[in-house]
């Protein structure tokens, strides 16, 4: 078998702990009553898979939301509701990163999300030590900048691709067991930790 060169790391539910119910939450406090139907825990639907598709942009959300809930929402409102999907961003999952880094594995981002999300993961305020998530990794792709969402196999074969790597030699690590099946399909390892789970020991028995 051969050895694992590279490492793609979905974001939420693996390097971030999501928390779809807070999201709900903070969406239905906006004014957005069927928020529950609309908010996917993996691929989301509407206007909010429009965004993590690349379809319609921040502002492009913002006019529809505000049509859907009867008010003009700004912004804010809109990131705030989104970030709503972030529980805590566990320090042994960045101490992990460093170290898998500084043992040689190439680091990657495969991240179905949306602009509002990234407002935050890119900013110095994402660890609380003024570094964004790109600081960690290797190299970054989001759905929405590519205009195509996990588990369709273009946006696997578009990183294979532009990254040059072999999915022989690339563990995909993704607590969407979707995700992984057709990763796994694909000839890529694959390790499905769960939401929020621990996974900075366990990945060692996977390279």
């Amino acid at each position: 078998m051969e050895r694992i060169r590279n490492i793609i790391f979905d974001l939420g539910g693996v390097i971030i702990t999501l928390d779809q119910p807070q999201a709900i939450r903070r969406f239905q406090e906006l004014g957005l009553k069927d928020a529950a139907e609309r908010l996917d825990a993996y691929t989301q639907s509407g206007i909010f898979g429009d965004l993590e598709r690349g379809r319609i942009d921040a502002e492009g959300f913002r006019q529809g939301l505000s049509q859907l809930i009867g008010r003009e929402v700004s912004y804010e409102e809109c990131r705030y509701g989104w970030l709503g999907y972030c529980r805590e961003l566990p320090k042994r999952n960045i101490e992990a990163l460093k170290q898998l880094r500084s043992e040689g594995y190439r680091l990657i981002l495969l991240s179905n999300t949306n602009p509002y999300m990234m407002s935050w993961v890119m900013s110095p305020e994402f660890d609380g030590e003024g570094h964004s998530l790109d600081y960690y990794m290797d190299a970054c792709y989001m759905s929405y900048q590519l205009g195509v969402m996990k588990p369709d196999t273009e946006f696997f074969r578009q990183v294979l691709t532009r990254e040059q790597i072999a999915p022989s030699q690339t563990l995909f690590v993704d607590d969407g067991p979707r995700n992984v099946a057709v990763a796994c399909q694909m000839g890529i390892r694959t390790f499905c930790p769960k939401n929020g789970a621990d996974w900075t020991k366990e990945i060692y028995q996977y390279l």
